[in-house]
């Protein structure tokens, strides 16, 4: 009798969880259709491990030419412009080679202008003339930036922002007159019938050369800035010896006017990305943060990976393809750090983040292959 009461009381048992979950069953439509939307779970097609770096990638700059450092015109985090002054090498001699050869230079042009002209002849020597003219300009407008931007530096009463923008406007102007005049040039010397250079013409344009030459030592003794952007790192120093060197530049600098991340994404995951595809990009330095992007360029060739892996079980022997990743808006990260790249399935390209991508439970995650701690 006791086992009866005891099977009967399972089987009511049973019967009250069968109706229970039936009822959450048919009530499910019913509170979707009530506005009460399901969790989204996304789904992600590949993880990978990146590195922030700026717009363009991070610019290193090292010096052409062996010198000692006599000025270092800049800091970390200042903003610059192309052919602003980074870093000035000794140049006192190069200096005196300009200014020999400048005089070498006046005595040939005198020489010179004795032998009379004419004709297609005459036409060729004013062309040079204005090349060699358009030369000098370009080369004094960059030593009178160079100069008022080192007043400003020392002394900020005598040379206002006018004047430096002033100077910026006299190298651009040079720049462009030297195009149109090496352009004209090349026009003139291809005319039919153009005769012969003569002796004095020769020896005018071997002192000319030489002057150039001179000239663009003394530029190779000033290390410019090449593009706009920010200064990351400053390793040159007041008194040491630089040297043409990649491995060891003397600036750091790159456009943080927005971000990206190169991402190193391994060759099974290889055909789930695409450009234009969207990216979820998450970091240790903001474990509560999610950061969005998309696909900008996917290289087309395998290499082995440069980011060092993290843990003993990462394996090493595998190949990767390079990814870059452009991040919306301007994110809090900085340039160097590590993060993390979840690359979202076509499916679910258009679908809100509400799951966070480490989870393992979302329906058709992929768990990361990097530890992300």
């Amino acid at each position: 009798m006791r086992r009866l009461k005891h099977n009967a009381l399972l089987a009511i048992t049973a019967a009250a969880v069968v109706g229970l979950c039936a009822s959450a069953v048919n009530d499910a439509p019913r509170a979707q259709s009530a506005g009460e939307a399901a969790p989204v779970r996304q789904a992600w097609a590949a993880s990978a491990t990146g590195r922030v770096e700026p717009k363009n990638g991070l610019i290193a700059i090292s010096t052409p030419t062996s010198g000692r450092i006599v000025d270092v015109a800049v800091k970390a985090n200042d903003k610059v412009l192309a052919g602003d002054l980074l870093v000035r090498l000794e140049e006192d001699d190069l200096l005196t080679r300009v200014h020999a050869a400048s005089v070498e230079v006046q005595v040939r042009e005198r020489e010179r202008d004795e032998e009379p002209v004419k004709g297609l002849a005459l036409e060729r020597r004013q062309a040079v003339d204005s090349v060699a003219a358009a030369e000098r300009a370009l080369y004094r407008a960059r030593l009178l930036f160079d100069d008022r931007a080192f007043r400003a530096r020392t002394s900020s009463t005598e040379v206002t922002p006018t004047d430096l923008e002033q100077a910026r406007f006299q190298i651009t102007s040079a720049k462009m007159q030297l195009a149109n005049s090496r352009a004209n040039l090349l026009r003139v010397e291809a005319k039919d019938g153009m005769p012969l250079s003569t002796r004095l013409e020769s020896s005018l344009a071997t002192a000319r050369a030489e002057l150039t030459l001179a000239e663009a030592a003394v530029e190779r003794a000033r290390i410019r800035a090449t593009s706009d952007g920010t200064v990351l790192g400053v390793y040159a120093k007041y008194g040491e010896l630089a040297g043409p060197s990649p491995e060891a530049p003397l600036i750091v600098m790159g456009d943080l006017s927005s971000l990206r991340v190169r991402a190193e994404v391994e060759e099974r995951d290889a055909p789930k990305i695409r450009e234009g595809q969207r990216v979820t990009v998450k970091g240790d330095a903001y474990p509560d943060k999610e950061f969005d992007g998309v696909v900008s360029s996917v290289s087309q060739s395998m290499a082995p990976p440069r980011i060092q892996p993290r843990g003993v079980r990462r394996p090493t022997d595998i190949d990767v393809i390079e990814v870059l990743i452009a991040l919306d808006g301007k994110p809090p990260l900085l340039s160097g750090m590590r993060v993390d790249a979840f690359f979202r399935a076509d499916s679910a390209a258009a679908a809100p983040v509400t799951a966070t991508p480490t989870s393992s439970a979302a329906a058709g995650a992929v768990a990361p292959r990097t530890n992300p701690n």
